[in-house]
């Protein structure tokens, strides 16, 4: 080995690591050095130099707040509903068992058929004799004026019956006066006068003729 041989190493070393690491850094750039302030002057206006570096100032703006109250909450889970059930109650109507009315066939007869009223006497007794025995044989109910015959005699076997009424105006207002007789010429006899002569002789023993003009059946 030379004696030279170290020192041209050292030289070799240095220019692999100049060639590895490239150029040196380069300094950085610096700002031009700030004027100093000057007081403002007395109109309250900055100066040139001053406006132009200063930054003009900000105001925040404040909105009043409304403090939440405790307690209350600021969101809901789920979101807010719009739509609410509603609950419709059901009725149950009963059932009530139909029945059907019998169906009854047409009378065509009556049970009990009104009977024909008797028909006007063919002789005795007269008009005349029946007002004759009313104001002979009449106890009480009579009254004092004119009678005259408004309805008969009709006869029914020995049985007779007479409607008489006032005579005069205003008569027709009046109930008629009935007269219920039997028998005929010197046999006439009364059996009752008066508004009502459906007594228990009359039910029970005159004709049907007779019984359904004095008493309706």
């Amino acid at each position: 080995m030379f004696p030279r041989t170290p020192h041209i190493t050292l030289a070799l070393g240095a220019l692999l690591l100049t060639a590895a690491c490239g150029a040196p850094p380069k300094p950085l750039p610096t700002s031009p050095p700030l004027s100093p302030l000057s007081p403002q002057p007395s109109g309250g206006q900055p100066s040139g130099a001053a406006s132009a570096y200063l930054p003009p100032p900000v105001y925040p703006t404040l909105a009043p707040t409304a403090a939440v109250p405790g307690g209350v909450p600021t969101t809901y889970p789920g979101g807010v509903p719009t739509t609410y059930p509603v609950a419709v109650p059901t009725f149950t109507t009963p059932a009530y068992p139909r029945t059907t009315a019998p169906t009854a066939a047409p009378l065509t007869k009556s049970p009990t058929p009104t009977p024909a009223h008797a028909p006007r006497c063919s002789g005795q007794p007269t008009g005349a004799e029946i007002l004759a025995l009313v104001r002979e044989k009449a106890k009480s109910g009579i009254p004092a004026a004119t009678l005259r015959v408004q309805d008969g005699p009709r006869c029914s076997g020995t049985w007779s019956f007479t409607a008489l009424e006032l005579a005069g105006q205003g008569s027709d207002d009046l109930e008629p006066l009935m007269v219920v007789a039997t028998g005929r010429g010197s046999t006439l006899h009364l059996v009752a006068a008066g508004t009502d002569v459906c007594n228990a002789e009359v039910q029970t023993t005159a004709p049907a003729g007779i019984r359904v003009l004095v008493c309706g059946f």
